[in-house]
């Protein structure tokens, strides 16, 4: 792999999301403020929505590392749960020892404890739900019994929920109009914009430690248009562009890689074909300037 020939530490553009890759960028830098805010006020729901591949994984663990210890994270990755698997993850998330056997409403009061026990102490239980959309109307419903545990004064839990757009769609539906009018903080992930996306690339080719001419700026923007501004996909297309380069020895990406890299992924393929010579006499147009300025700047 390419790892060593560039001298990076680690892989500027893989797929797993890496908080030590985390680029503040405004739709990230806001949603993690609406979060903390919310967070901050006791408030009971809180929603992240976002298109598929804009980071909310990546967001998720961001956020569990940027809490303080005033708080206790709970994060369930997976939502595809029965309301019963539901009970005994979050339970296990507190530290609840659980067994299958015991009865549901023993281990409802074991968890209504549990949060008192935090509460005593100073401490806010939080429930952080990734994939969100695919929760079930049951496992829904035990959210809504979730969030009814509180004081006089304040909820013991907290719940964040990350989630693809079918999460407002699934919401809008009447059965679940009482969790909706607790969503008391929600916040749209936007996708990147061009300069974002120029920024994106060069902060993650130097995070890995990496030179940032390795991808050229000329060639971001196309970069940018054809991933439609979707972290995920930019960092395939400039993974399999990066692969390209070490194919050839080369030492910088060209035009040529670009091409390659852009046919072989097929969301951007698909955003290119409709438009291909248009795209292409552009991207030779501005790949000649950039070579002219790079000879220039050589002189």
């Amino acid at each position: 792999m390419y790892k060593d020939f560039f001298h990076f530490n680690e892989m500027p553009f893989s797929l797993t999301p890496n908080t030590d890759f985390f680029c503040a960028l405004a739709p990230h830098n806001e949603a993690l403020k609406v979060i903390l805010t919310a967070l901050s006020m006791s408030e009971g729901f809180i929603k992240v929505t976002g298109e598929v591949g804009t980071g909310k994984t990546l967001l998720c663990r961001k956020l569990i590392n940027h809490l303080s210890d005033r708080f206790v994270a709970c994060y369930l990755p997976n939502p595809y749960l029965s309301p019963d698997e539901l009970r005994i993850a979050f339970a296990k998330e507190l530290g609840i020892k659980t067994d299958k056997t015991k009865e549901r409403v023993n281990l409802h009061n074991n968890i209504e404890e549990k949060l008192l026990s935090l509460k005593a102490g100073g401490r806010q239980a939080i429930l952080i739900i990734d994939e969100a959309q695919a929760l079930s109307w049951d496992s829904l419903e035990i959210l809504r019994l979730f969030s009814n545990l509180e004081t006089e004064k304040s909820k013991l839990l907290q719940i964040v929920l990350f989630g693809q757009p079918e999460l407002n769609d699934n919401l809008d539906n009447q059965r679940v109009r009482q969790i909706r009018q607790r969503i008391t903080f929600s916040y749209s992930l936007r996708k990147m914009t061009r300069a974002e996306i120029d920024y994106y690339i060069g902060h993650r080719l130097v995070t890995a430690g990496g030179d940032e001419g390795l991808i050229p700026r000329y060639l971001r923007p196309f970069v940018a248009f054809t991933s439609s501004g979707t972290p995920r996909l930019v960092n395939i297309v400039c993974h399999k562009l990066l692969l390209s380069v070490y194919g050839e020895g080369k030492k910088a990406a060209t035009s040529k890689h670009l091409v390659s890299a852009i046919l072989d992924t097929e969301d951007c393929r698909r955003r290119v074909l409709p438009q291909k010579r248009l795209f292409f006499l552009s991207l030779a147009l501005v790949a000649a300037l950039g070579t002219w300025q790079m000879t220039l700047g050589g002189l």
